[in-house]
């Protein structure tokens, strides 16, 4: 299984989203781009993510970041997921585990004793030069989008200086 590390560069993919649109890395050249792996559609603590970056959607996006949520589910419940909560922002169905697998996501979790393979909460940010800056291993769903802002906003001013 891959593990990505910062300062590569990611791998590319083409995976569909809710509205059956491909979403590959090259069509985000030159931007911010937050490729967020989550577990499930409509699980507590996929929800609050997804709706954590519902409500920074306005200010991440004036920072020029591109918020793309994968997970393993399908087309279908990507749409009843994204329309339930409003979600302006792209979820891609990698249903095959390629792209999970890839950027190291697929993993071995334990709930109640049990051990099982699962996409592990992360986030991998990519700068507009087409790098890893950040990987984010130890998601907190509530306030990761704040955290995602506060680190691009960090980095951009830098730039500007």
């Amino acid at each position: 299984m891959a593990k990505i590390k910062i300062g590569d560069t990611p791998p590319d993919f083409s995976l569909p989203d809710q509205n059956e649109q491909t979403h590959s890395l090259k069509d985000y050249k030159n931007k911010w781009i937050l490729l967020y792996f989550y577990p499930k559609d409509n699980t507590p603590g996929c929800t609050k993510e997804a709706c954590s970056f519902r409500d920074w959607w306005d200010k991440l996006k004036k920072l020029g970041v591109v918020i793309l949520g994968v997970s393993k589910d399908s087309i279908k419940s990507h749409i009843n997921f994204a329309n339930k909560y409003k979600l302006p922002f792209p979820l891609l169905s990698d249903q095959n585990l390629e792209v999970i697998k890839k950027y190291g996501a697929w993993a071995k979790k334990k709930m109640m004793g049990r051990e099982y393979f699962g996409v592990k909460r992360i986030s991998v940010l990519i700068n507009p030069q087409g790098k890893v800056q950040k990987i984010y291993n130890n998601v907190k769903p509530e306030n990761h989008a704040e955290e995602v802002w506060h680190d691009v906003r960090q980095l951009t001013s830098k730039k500007t200086k």
